[in-house]
């Protein structure tokens, strides 16, 4: 039995929960697992409604399931900040989900900006590393609002944390066993103390474990260009926290969009979060036009975490076939051809 925590959160994020479920229940079904499923109203309309974001024990909570599964936070009337940094920072850093974990790939008749690339060039995965960087927190303003306003953000790297997220990306390569090349994106020429402190660990985790694994290293803004040019050149890139930010959002416009993007924040020794990235679309809510293949790949991701490979598999191949079939018109809301309960109903019977 599979405990999983739901959180459908706001706008959108319900109507595509829904849909990645049916796809849930299908593979169970198919796979002969059982899981049974908590639903936690976290999110905007319970601050509105009672000003907490996440009550007392939420995070204990939490621990004690084998997984969750986000719909999606951010809310219209709630300043930007206070959802982002009270939920979702919150759990990845209090859960200990060190990994930000993007595939980016390209499926069948999918369509990419990159002009003539299809999916045989772009399948690669960035690792983030997820809970240090500079979105820590650390920092702070002095003199506000006056002309001597003075304020700091402070970048926060230290051995242990890029090591592991380092080590982890170097497992991740050999068993994907794809090109067995691992990209680091950093800043090095510039940004030495910190990156230097990812180069190192690297370079000392590389030579020290993975000598059948081809190292190679990026500036990250060479990395953005090579991302769009050459995306075939990547199989797994591993980053910090706030490059890694940017350059998966990158990884989800070459590879369809927000439509179909998924991501995983991964505690490989505890539990991890997955949702579709692409946000609750608030103008979205309630049409039933918003595309669910993204939080059906969150699913897929979900599944694969929690030991169900197989069911893992028949999720990806029936999100494939389902493309395959001709019947998806775009990754854009209101264009896919159908509804959103369609789109989860076909991909479900695909299981």
């Amino acid at each position: 039995m599979h405990n999983i925590a739901l959180i459908p959160g706001d706008g959108t994020g319900p109507e595509v929960t829904a849909e990645a479920l049916k796809v849930l229940e299908a593979a169970a079904q198919v796979g002969g697992f059982t899981y049974d499923t908590t639903t936690l109203d976290f999110g905007g309309e319970r601050y509105l409604r009672t000003g907490e974001t996440l009550p007392d024990g939420a995070i204990d909570d939490l621990r004690q399931f084998d997984a969750i599964f986000l719909g999606a936070i951010g809310h219209p009337e709630v300043l930007p900040g206070i959802l982002e940094k009270n939920i979702l920072l919150r759990i990845r850093f209090e859960l200990d989900q060190y990994i930000n974990l993007r595939p980016v790939k390209l499926y069948p008749n999918v369509e990419t900006p990159l002009a003539g690339k299809g999916p045989e060039d772009i399948d690669f995965i960035i690792v983030r590393e997820n809970t240090e960087g500079i979105y820590t927190g650390m920092g702070g303003v002095q003199y506000a609002g006056t002309p001597n306003e003075v304020s700091t953000q402070i970048h926060c790297t230290t051995y242990h944390g890029a090591s592991r997220c380092v080590r982890y990306a170097f497992e991740l390569t050999r068993a994907r066993a794809r090109t067995n090349q691992l990209h680091l994106v950093a800043k090095t020429n510039v940004l030495t103390y910190v990156h230097g402190t990812w180069w190192r660990a690297f370079n000392e985790i590389g030579d020290a474990d993975f000598p059948d694994i081809t190292r190679d290293y990026a500036h990250v803004d060479a990395a953005t260009m090579w991302m769009v040019k050459n995306p075939e050149w990547f199989d797994v890139v591993v980053t910090e926290n706030l490059f890694g930010d940017i350059i998966t959002d990158l990884g989800a416009m070459i590879q369809g969009g927000m439509g179909i993007a998924a991501g995983g924040n991964v505690n490989p020794e505890g539990v991890s979060m997955f949702e579709p990235i692409g946000g609750s679309a608030p103008k979205y809510t309630g049409q039933g036009v918003i595309n669910p293949l993204a939080a059906i790949n969150a699913m897929q991701m979900l599944l694969d975490d929690i030991g169900e490979h197989a069911a893992a598999q028949r999720v990806e191949s029936a999100v494939v076939k389902a493309l395959e079939s001709g019947r998806f018109e775009s990754m854009s809301a209101g264009r896919m051809g159908m509804s959103t309960s369609e789109a989860g109903d076909f991909v479900a019977s695909l299981v």
